[in-house]
């Protein structure tokens, strides 16, 4: 009878511990994530701080391989090799897929509307946002995890741009989408290329300056160093940074595995916003001792920039997804008084 309760015994601790096992093994998600951001720049590290948080919270059950500086794929091919299992999630911006959709462009950078951060992402969470997007994510097998959101651009130039006038003849690096059609508006010249190609061709004189990034990731790209002007604080541009995710991916992972992901990109968010605040400032100040011009606008021309901006969205928007977009947006600019 003894040796028949040790094995029923055994037996049982075998059947648990095979079960555990398997419990764990169904808890494990492995994703490959790609980030336009060099590990270097403030936005690189704080992608980094974002993936540390996930795995920490999911006590190691979610594991990540991150890619920096579009090592895998180029910046504007990562969302499609997410939807095709290339990768499992783009940690790009929606900005890059306005060729695919022009709604991507009123979720990447909507160019002349919210001021602050803070007031794209209280659009994004509790403006209706997330609502409004999700339906487009979806339609690509993608799931919008959220956004981050590092606040107004500046650009970095070999000539002052101080007033819309400055931008006639102006020959920059431009990502894709509706801000070509705003700069040549305004008389610039506008060159679409790769994120990671703005060094060299400032450096080989291709571009005269570069729509790129906030100042502080400028400053991690060296821009400063080739160029001398820029504009502070940023005015004409600020994108959404986003993650997402293969939907099929996403969807078959743990329920608690999604809320870490979703409730840590709010995280950063916050994270993001405060820290840019920071580091723009410090980044200014040490600018300015190096000789390089930072120009701040005055409202009247800004003013300008927004009307050319705001009256580029109808243009621009050519499908129904858009249009709800801008007219989500639009209600909502409205109630914060900066609709033109």
């Amino acid at each position: 009878m003894t040796l028949i309760k040790k094995a029923a015994t055994a037996a049982a601790v075998a059947a648990f511990a095979a079960s555990t096992a398997f419990t764990a093994s169904a808890d494990t998600t492995t994703l490959r994530i790609q980030t336009h951001y060099a590990p270097e720049t403030v936005s690189g590290k704080l992608a980094a701080q974002y993936m540390q948080d996930i795995q920490d919270m999911s006590n190691n059950e979610i594991k990540v391989e991150m890619f920096y500086s579009s090592s895998v794929v180029k910046s504007v091919e990562t969302f499609d090799a997410a939807a095709t299992g290339i990768l499992d999630c783009d940690m790009t911006g929606g900005g890059y897929q306005t060729g695919k959709n022009s709604a991507f462009q009123f979720v990447g950078d909507i160019m002349g509307g919210y001021d602050t951060p803070y007031q794209q992402l209280s659009w994004l969470y509790f403006g209706g946002g997330k609502e409004a997007a999700a339906p487009l994510y979806n339609k690509y097998g993608m799931e919008l995890i959220g956004w981050w959101v590092y606040g107004q651009e500046s650009f970095a130039s070999s000539k002052p741009i101080s007033k819309v006038a400055d931008f006639k003849d102006w020959k920059f690096r431009s990502p894709p989408g509706m801000q070509t059609l705003i700069f040549e508006k305004l008389g610039a010249s506008p060159i679409v290329m790769d994120f990671t190609e703005i060094f060299t061709a400032l450096e080989t004189g291709i571009i005269d300056g570069a729509d790129a990034s906030g100042l502080a990731n400028n400053v991690g790209l060296g821009l400063y160093d080739i160029v001398k002007h820029a504009n502070f604080p940023g005015f004409h541009s600020m994108p959404s940074d986003h993650l997402a995710c293969n939907k099929a991916v996403f969807d078959e992972m743990p329920a608690h595995h999604q809320k870490i992901m979703k409730v840590a990109m709010e995280a950063l968010a916050l994270r993001t916003a405060l820290t840019f605040e920071k580091a723009n400032a410090e980044a200014a100040a040490a600018l300015r001792d190096q000789g390089v011009t930072l120009s701040q606008w005055p409202t009247d021309e800004l003013n300008k920039f927004r009307a050319a901006a705001q009256a580029s969205w109808a243009e621009f928007a050519d499908t129904p997804e858009a249009k709800a977009l801008v007219d989500s947006h639009l209600a909502y600019l409205d109630q914060l008084g900066l609709k033109q």
